[in-house]
C-alpha cells in the first residue's frame, strides 16, 4: 500500500519538530507536520523560554539593592513593561523562525493549521483535506486547565501572562504547584502586589518537604502574600477590575486573576475514541514503552501522553519514536532519575526521592544543612540555600538531591550526572570541595543529620 508520508506528526512543539526533522534528515523518510498554532510549543512560546526570560527581569530589582549594600551607587527606576514584552516577544518570533527552518531545511512538509486523526493512516486537515501516513505521531501537547467556578471565564492562565497590555498593580494566582510558585516569584519581582491562594495546606505538592519549606519562607520574606486551604467561590467583573469571594465567604479586589491550577493533555476532538486508543481519566494518550498506541501506526510523545511533562523528556521521547517506529531499532526513554529546576524565588533543583519518599521505600540516612549564602553575608537579604543529599543505608547510594538556592538548576544538572551513574555518599565525600562556593556544601556533609 503507498501512502502520502512516511510519517504524518500532529502538533509543532519540541517533540514533534524534533520527530519530524529526524525522520526527515536521518532516514530520508517524507513527513509532514500540522500545527494549528505557533512552532514551539509549550516550551518556546508560552512556557520555559518565555517563563525564565521573566524570571531574569524580575531578579534585577534586588540585585540592584544588593548592589548599593556593596557599595555601588545604583538609583532604580521603574520597570518598563510595554519594552520588556517587546522584546519578549521578539526572541520568541526569532525561536519560532529558527523552528521553521530547521523543518524547511530537512524537507518536512507544514501545514499550519488543526489536524486530527481520521483512520490508523490517515489524517484530516482543517481545509478539509485528507491525507495518508505509514505512521502518525501525535504530539500535541498540554493545556492550561481552569475549575468550573462562576466567573471564571474572567480569569487569565500562563498562556496570556506574557501578553497583558500593562501589569498589574494587584494580582491573584490561584493554584500551588511548580507554575503558580514561579509566576507569583516574577510578578512579586517586578513590582506587582502578589497574592497566592492554594486550597492545599503547602504548596509544590510532591516535592521535598524540607525544600517545601524554605522555598515557601523565601517567597513569603520577598513579599508574596500566601494564603493556603483558599479557594476561589466566585469572580465578579468589577470596574476594570474583579472581585473574588473565597470559599471562606470573603471577599477581595484584584486587577487580574490568573488560574495556575494545572494542565492536561491536549487530546480532545482529535478523533482517537473513534479508532479506539485509550485515554486516561486525565485525556492522556495510552502508551507502552515504546511510546505506541493501541493501533500500531499511531505513537505519541511529550505532554500529551502525562508521563513526564519537561521539554527535554519529550525529545527524547521523539528521538526514541524516530529509532523505533523508523529505524526499526525498538528504543525506549529511561524515565527514572530526572534532574529538573523549578525557578521559584528562591530557585529548586532536585533529582530523585524526596526524604518522604525515600524512607517510606527504605532506611535512609539524610545529610542536610541550610545557611545564609557568602553574597548575602553582611546584606539584609532574604535569601537562605539549603542542600539536602538523601541516601540508603544498605546501598550508600544517593536516592535524592535538592538544592534550593540561587543557580540551583545549573548545580543539579551536573549533580544529577552524578546521581544518575549510581554515585554513593563516600563517592560524594571523595571529591574536593571547591571553595568558597555554596556547592562544596554537597560534598562537605560529614555527619548525618537523622536517620529513619
Amino acid at each position: 500500500m503507498s501512502f502520502d508520508y512516511d510519517l504524518f506528526v500532529i502538533g509543532g512543539g519540541s517533540g514533534g519538530v524534533r520527530a519530524a526533522r529526524v525522520a526527515a534528515s536521518d532516514t530520508g523518510a517524507k513527513v509532514g507536520l500540522a500545527e494549528e498554532s505557533r512552532y514551539g510549543g509549550t516550551c518556546v512560546i508560552r512556557g520555559c523560554v518565555p517563563k525564565k526570560l521573566m524570571v531574569f527581569a524580575s531578579t534585577y530589582a534586588p540585585a540592584m539593592e544588593q548592589a548599593a549594600a556593596y557599595g555601588w551607587d545604583v538609583q532604580m527606576g521603574g520597570f518598563n513593561w510595554s519594552g520588556f514584552r517587546r522584546n519578549l516577544e521578539g526572541e520568541l518570533d526569532r525561536l519560532e523562525g529558527i523552528y521553521r527552518r530547521l523543518l524547511q531545511n530537512s524537507g518536512v512538509e507544514t501545514f499550519d493549521m488543526r489536524a486530527t486523526v481520521d483512520g490508523p493512516h490517515s489524517v484530516r486537515l482543517a481545509d478539509g483535506r485528507v491525507v495518508t501516513a505509514k505512521v502518525i505521531l501525535l504530539a500535541t501537547g498540554g493545556w492550561p486547565s481552569v475549575p468550573d467556578v462562576p466567573g471564571a471565564e474572567y480569569a487569565i492562565t500562563s498562556n496570556e501572562i506574557f501578553h497583558l497590555e500593562a501589569l498589574p498593580q494587584r494580582i491573584l494566582i490561584v493554584g500551588g504547584g511548580y507554575i503558580a510558585c514561579e509566576f507569583a516569584g516574577i510578578l512579586n519581582g517586578l513590582g506587582v502586589q502578589t497574592h497566592l491562594w492554594y486550597r492545599g495546606e503547602a504548596v509544590l505538592r510532591g516535592f521535598d518537604k524540607e525544600a517545601r519549606d524554605v522555598i515557601v519562607q523565601g517567597m513569603q520574606e520577598r513579599g508574596v502574600q500566601m494564603h493556603m486551604q483558599t479557594n476561589v467561590a466566585r469572580i465578579e467583573k468589577q470596574g476594570a477590575g474583579y472581585c473574588v469571594t473565597d470559599t471562606k465567604g470573603a471577599r477581595h479586589d484584584f486587577d487580574v486573576v490568573m488560574y495556575a491550577t494545572g494542565r492536561t493533555p491536549k487530546s480532545a476532538g482529535l478523533g482517537l475514541e473513534a479508532l479506539g486508543i485509550g485515554l486516561d481519566a486525565a485525556g492522556a494518550v495510552q502508551v507502552d514503552g515504546f511510546s505506541q498506541t493501541s493501533v500500531p501506526s499511531i505513537y505519541a510523545v511529550g505532554d500529551v501522553t502525562n508521563r513526564v511533562n519537561l521539554t527535554p523528556v519529550a525529545i527524547r521521547e521523539g528521538m526514541a519514536f524516530v529509532e523505533t517506529a523508523l529505524k526499526g531499532n525498538p528504543t525506549s526513554v529511561d524515565h527514572e532519575l530526572i534532574p529538573t529546576a523549578v525557578f521559584t524565588q528562591p530557585e529548586f533543583g532536585t533529582i530523585g526521592l524526596s526524604e518522604e519518599q525515600a524512607r517510606a521505600q527504605e532506611p535512609i540516612e539524610v545529610y542536610a544543612t541550610a545557611f545564609r549564602p557568602m553574597n548575602i553575608s553582611f546584606i539584609d537579604a532574604p535569601n537562605k540555600v539549603l542542600m539536602k543529599l538523601v541516601v540508603s543505608q544498605k546501598t550508600r547510594k544517593i536516592l535524592g538531591c535538592h538544592i534550593v538556592a540561587d543557580g540551583a538548576g545549573e548545580m543539579i544538572q551536573l549533580a544529577g550526572i552524578a546521581v544518575k551513574m549510581g554515585a554513593t555518599k563516600e563517592d560524594f565525600d571523595r571529591v574536593c570541595a571547591v571553595h568558597p562556593t555554596v556547592s562544596e556544601e554537597l560534598v562537605t556533609m560529614k555527619t548525618p543529620v537523622r536517620s529513619a
